[in-house]
């Protein structure tokens, strides 16, 4: 059968055990079944083979593998890596994982000399590597995706910087902003994202192997050696920590489940916005899809997965915490369900964002829509109260008196800004009539003036500063601006 990658996977039983010295009786094949992790971490394989080759190379340097044993299993080595990346390598599930799978193939193909690589190391310290290497690529892989993600937000946000919408507390109409403003609020959320990924890179970047199975070993290994040749910053220093740890993996995923947060609450906007009572926004027919009995539905389906697949990236962090909680220094067993978890919460995310990143460049606003919705007068009343403020009102006052005539015209099913001088001056002589000047949304907009404001001048500058520091960063596709 084929894996997830495409690797080809034999459920061929009973295979003579590597560590099967010590035992009388034979694996029972439930067991074999049940224990067996090659279905999944096979993905391991191209991260096992560079650890393996930077080993070989770090015996044959202190002396414990000669040039020609050390040649002969870097070449058989180099030569199941290509196996590997075309997909023909055969994992057999009786060798338990995908250690095991590369040490038994590498043996069958050179021979004895294959039974001196495991020199120094055990699994234990093995896999904390291989998935140290893995996480370093995944994390900067889904920083990548983050970033086109923010392009994208910076573009739609460019090609529609003059338009006014309302902005929300509670889901109710509060006061006017920008659509670019709220659109770069996301991407504020996602270079914390990004920031976080980094950080979490940082801690992954430290080489365990070396650690053997829980002490260390006797043999003078060159760990620097090993670490300089796999691109680490160093090598752990604890070497019960380095084969227990998994921590970098719980960071991992509590990024995930974070970046998963932000994504969920972009398209719960987005939902809103498409629906016909916002109708905001319209997205692109590629991205939506149809109902199977209603002809005229356009649902926005890649929106409400990205909402779902929020709770599938916290359950993953759920799980892998709820897998360490109990556990005794330092390896055991049940840190094999680490691998899952992190597997799938790298695919949601990267399929998550390309789509989302996709989706994003076919989204169009309404202006009229939008002009509709933001001529609503009420969404005035706090730059009326700030106005009677700079006419020496004490704003709890004025929003007291802003509140009254608010009060007037909804009894009276008018506009606020329907109301006259006299109106006012019956409320409170404090009322000062010149807060009827202010009539728009646009008005509201402008008169902004703190820093990270929707002012149209403060944002201006803070599209030009993102265009700015996403142009520079890794991952812009060909032909996008």
């Amino acid at each position: 059968m084929l894996s997830f990658q495409g690797m080809k996977t034999s459920t061929k039983q009973s295979a003579k055990k590597l560590w099967g010295g010590r035992f009388s009786q034979q694996t029972s094949s439930l067991v074999e079944q049940f224990t067996q992790s090659v279905s999944f971490d096979q993905r391991l394989a191209r991260y096992d083979v560079a650890g393996s080759i930077a080993h070989a190379e770090m015996l044959r340097k202190i002396g414990l593998l000669s040039k020609a044993e050390a040649a002969k299993i870097i070449s058989g080595l180099k030569a199941i890596g290509r196996d590997i990346a075309t997909g023909t390598f055969v994992f057999r599930e009786e060798l338990e994982d995908v250690h095991m799978n590369i040490e038994a193939e590498l043996t069958r193909r050179i021979g004895p000399a294959a039974q001196k690589l495991h020199t120094g190391r055990s699994r234990n310290d093995q896999v904390a590597l291989d998935e140290r290497l893995y996480l370093r690529d995944i994390l900067a892989q889904v920083g990548t995706e983050v970033a086109a993600v923010q392009r994208a937000l910076v573009d739609l946000a460019t090609r529609n910087k003059a338009l006014i919408m309302p902005g929300f507390t509670h889901l109710q109409h509060a006061m006017p902003v920008l659509v670019a403003h709220h659109l770069l609020a996301y991407v504020e959320m996602f270079e914390r994202d990004k920031s976080r990924l980094a950080d979490a890179a940082k801690r992954a970047n430290v080489m365990p192997l070396g650690s053997a199975a829980m002490a260390g070993t006797g043999f003078a290994l060159d760990r620097a050696f090993v670490a300089r040749r796999l691109g680490f910053a160093g090598v752990t220093s604890n070497s019960m920590d380095s084969v227990a740890d998994r921590d970098c993996l719980v960071e991992f995923l509590s990024c995930a489940a974070m970046l998963g947060m932000h994504l969920s609450r972009l398209a719960e906007d987005f939902v809103l916005w498409m629906s016909p009572e916002f109708g905001f926004i319209d997205i692109g027919d590629a991205f939506c899809t149809g109902s199977s009995i209603m002809p005229n539905k356009k649902n926005p389906d890649v929106l409400e997965l990205l909402r779902g697949k929020c709770g599938r990236l916290y359950g993953n962090l759920i799980a892998l915490l709820t897998v360490m909680k109990g556990l005794p220094m330092t390896y055991n067993r049940d840190m094999q369900e680490d691998k899952e978890p992190v597997f799938n919460s790298a695919d949601t995310l990267l399929a998550a964002l390309k789509t989302l990143a996709a989706m994003l460049r076919t989204v169009t606003f309404k202006p009229a829509r939008l002009a509709a919705a933001s001529d609503d007068a009420f969404l005035l009343a706090t730059d009326w109260a700030d106005y009677l403020v700079t006419h020496g009102v004490p704003f709890r006052r004025a929003h007291e008196l802003v509140g009254k005539a608010v009060a007037l015209s909804i009894g009276r099913k008018c506009r606020l800004t329907g109301l006259n001088a006299a109106d006012l001056r019956a409320i409170s002589g404090e009322f000062d009539p010149g807060v009827l000047g202010i009539r728009t949304a646009a008005q509201s907009v402008n008169a902004k003036k703190t820093v990270g404001s929707t002012n149209p001048r403060a944002v201006e500058r803070e599209l030009a500063k993102w265009a700015g520091l996403l142009a520079a960063q890794p991952g812009r596709r060909p032909g996008t601006k």
